[in-house]
């Protein structure tokens, strides 16, 4: 067959472990699992309350204008119903931008280490794919500027990144948007923003009064705690987003999913609660991390990188012993470290445990 150039060499996506495999491996009782950066308290409980009481007519298609879910999301961020784009996440939006946008011919700057999804798409069009390293797990926006050129289609910025956690702080971001020309689109994902509670950072949003060529992308999958359903959506000028809307396919989001981020949406004090309990949970990882004199990176997310004593992959195995599935950073592009997701006290505390035998090179089972 003639598949496209760009996928020689290219590989499907491997997700990590479930609980239930580790279960069965090591023969351990609980598992918990801090790799994909879930929300550890679960989702609203408007949500749960919807799921036992409605049901679904699965005879008919979903809205594919996604109405309501649109309607809320036009008054909550206080921006006009055309400038919303739906997806089924956040990755599908990423994906229609990189099939408007990128082709042979063009090329894409991005950072590294960073969101994966960025280049894999690029690949698959066949654009010509630029990275520029983190600087101490920051954004060389500099660097950025450095490596466009007049064949530039798409730039990705990732605030807070993936798998840093760092944000790009606010006057560094408008001054850099400020040099950017009108007909390069700028992807600002902020998947984890809910979670952002530093000073430097602001919404967004506000920002797309000024730039008309930055496009905002936003999840259900993180703080909301829907990851299940698969509901994302970016905001932007309306000139692109129906650019974009002619890409998409319709129905992409199915009825259950655009429902439960409705209710979401409707239970702020649930969501301020989960950055209350994850700001907390996250200054016990930084305070863990001092003690013990290892490299950890300024997270504003519901995750941190974390250096470990030898090879990153030993080390996610002794803690998947133990009962712990991470992210080995060999995979992310960190080397030396690997990402944890910030569980809850309990579930850190334990966490803690397992880590002090990691450092200490001990094998013990807790």
């Amino acid at each position: 067959m003639n598949w496209k150039t760009g996928l020689t060499g290219m590989k499907p996506y491997t997700p990590g472990r479930s609980i239930e495999d580790v279960q069965t491996l090591y023969g351990l009782k609980e598992v918990v699992k801090l790799a994909s950066n879930e929300n550890p308290y679960g989702c609203s409980p408007a949500v749960k309350a919807f799921l036992e009481s409605n049901t679904i007519q699965h005879e008919i298609y979903p809205d594919g204008n996604a109405g309501n879910l649109r309607n809320k999301l036009s008054k909550k961020h206080n921006v006009p119903k055309e400038m919303l784009l739906f997806g089924n996440g956040s990755d599908e939006i990423i994906m229609i931008i990189s099939r408007a946008l990128l082709g042979e011919g063009s090329n894409t700057v991005m950072p590294s280490p960073s969101f994966p999804q960025y280049a894999h798409n690029a690949k698959i069009e066949g654009a010509e794919i630029r990275e520029v390293p983190l600087v101490n797990g920051q954004h060389d926006l500099n660097g950025f500027m450095d490596a466009m050129d007049s064949n530039t289609a798409v730039i990705w910025l990732c605030s807070p990144n993936n798998p840093t956690g760092n944000i790009i702080p606010a006057n560094e971001l408008k001054t850099f948007l400020k040099k950017i020309p009108d007909d390069i689109l700028v992807v600002l994902d902020e998947a984890y923003y809910e979670y952002v509670t530093a000073s430097d950072h602001i919404d967004s949003v506000t920002l797309l009064n000024d730039f008309a060529n930055v496009i905002v992308l936003r999840t259900f999958s993180k703080a909301y705690g829907l990851a299940a359903f698969r509901v994302g959506y970016a905001i932007g000028n309306p000139a692109i987003i129906s650019y974009l809307n002619t890409v998409r396919s319709p129905f992409n989001n199915n009825s259950f999913g655009v429902a439960v981020a409705e209710r979401a949406l409707d239970d702020e004090a649930f969501i301020e609660k989960c950055r209350e309990l994850n700001s907390e949970q996250r200054n016990r990882f930084k305070n863990y991390a001092i003690e013990n004199g290892i490299h950890m990176f300024d997270s504003q997310t519901n995750f941190v990188l974390i250096e470990v004593p030898d090879d990153a992959d030993d080390a996610a195995e002794s803690l998947l012993r133990h009962g712990f599935i991470v992210r080995s950073g060999n995979v992310l592009g960190t080397p030396g470290y690997v990402r944890v997701t910030i569980g809850t006290e309990a579930q850190n505390s334990n966490f803690f445990k397992a880590f002090d035998l990691l450092l200490n090179s001990q094998e013990i089972r807790i």
